[in-house]
């Protein structure tokens, strides 16, 4: 029985904070050191597990996450291992999704997959190059299996795109306040702020109390902190990859870097 995203961030808000949700693709640096890595990410304060389904074409991803999907593909990473590694997280009891193009999915067998997730405890899907207008079989198996549908919204989106994405939402929706790929960075995205606020907007006339995470290139506890003070989520994906690419074939140093990352980030969320 799989833990919907939503458990989560009422947690968090009961608790008057944001919730961390954390990102790695599964199969980096091994099927078996990513589950080790996404343990370690739980048991020092993640909320929510994001986990990536690498991918041969990653148009959105910075280098930094394409390098350790790419390591992962290298080692011959299958969808089926990306579920076993769903399986092993959610067994945690915090909530796990995976996030992936869409092409994969559509080549494993969209119903297939989505039984999969289900089977393995998975929370939802993230999509990111998938529009809820495009997504209609993606939809009708998410629903049969009550699966949180996450899809992003990003300030390029009209008001109107906004709220069709909400309103498609179950779990959260996915704020990208970065206009083209991802990755970690110095300063948070000034166009993060009116984003949330426009996207809330639309929230309160179509899906009220749907959370809000936001994802920017969060890379440490202080920025955590400023996207919490407007977001109900802060996503962080290429800090975590980082710390794990700073220390090949260091399992040691890789778990003590994840812990002190995970650490201050969820100081970030609670202060």
């Amino acid at each position: 029985m799989s833990t919907t995203v939503g458990v989560a961030y009422d947690k968090a808000r009961a608790e008057g904070r944001a919730a961390l949700v954390g990102y790695l693709p599964a199969g980096f640096p091994s099927v078996d050191g990513s589950i080790a890595a996404l343990h370690a990410m739980v048991d020092a304060g993640c909320d929510i597990i994001e986990i990536g389904l690498p991918y041969s074409d990653p148009v959105m991803d910075g280098p930094t996450i394409q390098a350790a999907a790419q390591q992962a593909l290298d080692a011959g990473i299958r969808t089926t291992d990306v579920l076993r590694v769903v399986e092993a997280v959610a067994s945690t009891g915090v909530p796990t999704l995976v996030m992936t193009y869409w092409n994969p999915i559509e080549r494993f067998g969209v119903d297939r997959f989505a039984q999969g997730l289900y089977d393995a405890g998975g929370a939802g899907l993230i999509t990111p190059d998938l529009t809820p207008d495009f997504a209609p079989e993606w939809i009708a198996a998410a629903d049969a299996r009550d699966l949180d549908k996450v899809f992003l919204v990003a300030p390029s989106s009209t008001d109107e795109r906004i709220a069709l994405t909400t309103a498609a939402c179950r779990g959260f929706v996915y704020a990208t306040a970065v206009m083209g790929v991802t990755g970690a960075r110095e300063t948070s995205s000034d166009l993060a702020g009116p984003l949330v606020a426009r996207t809330r907007s639309a929230i309160e006339a179509s899906a009220p109390g749907l959370p809000i995470g936001v994802g920017l290139g969060v890379s440490n506890g202080a920025q955590a902190a400023e996207v919490a003070s407007y977001a109900d989520g802060v996503i962080v994906g290429s800090a975590f990859v980082r710390a794990l690419l700073d220390h090949p074939g260091d399992l040691d140093g890789a778990r003590k870097a994840l812990v002190a990352l995970t650490e201050d980030l969820a100081r970030g969320v609670r202060s």
